[in-house]
């Protein structure tokens, strides 16, 4: 199940080149991420698993510059769900034409959150992302 988040560029992320510097694309990952987990209920079953998310590594592939005042569309789905990972994909678009901007993918790695060490991934977590109906 994909999710998708659409925002028009600010200045913020503008660089010297007069196009959103690379970094912007990390935070906007981070940001659909956390989106989409609020949207399926993900972080209510995190919560109550007493289990947290970091990422272990990104990976981007960028294809055509954005510039401020585009709106960019984003989408994100889970690719794969290991005993501890979660590989999450993404696609960045200008929607002037749909054109791809970006692509890229998260490793994330889930540890208990007392002892912070890797934890496997309750299935009721995972059901938040592939089965529809109550989030909570």
């Amino acid at each position: 199940m994909r999710f998708t988040w659409t925002f028009t560029v600010g200045s913020e992320p503008i660089d010297v080149h007069g196009h959103v510097n690379n970094v912007a694309y990390v935070r906007w990952m981070q940001d659909v991420a956390i989106r989409h987990t609020q949207s399926v209920g993900g972080d209510v079953r995190a919560a109550a698993a007493g289990i947290i998310w970091v990422t272990r590594s990104h990976k981007i592939e960028y294809l055509r510059p954005a510039f401020e005042g585009n709106e960019i569309q984003i989408q994100t789905w889970i690719e794969t769900v290991e005993r501890v990972t979660s590989l999450r994909k993404y696609e960045f678009r200008n929607t002037e034409g749909e054109v791809l901007l970006a692509k890229g993918e998260t490793n994330w790695v889930c540890l208990d959150r007392e002892t912070g060490r890797p934890k496997a991934i309750p299935d009721r977590v995972i059901q938040a992302y592939t089965e529809p109906g109550d989030a909570s």
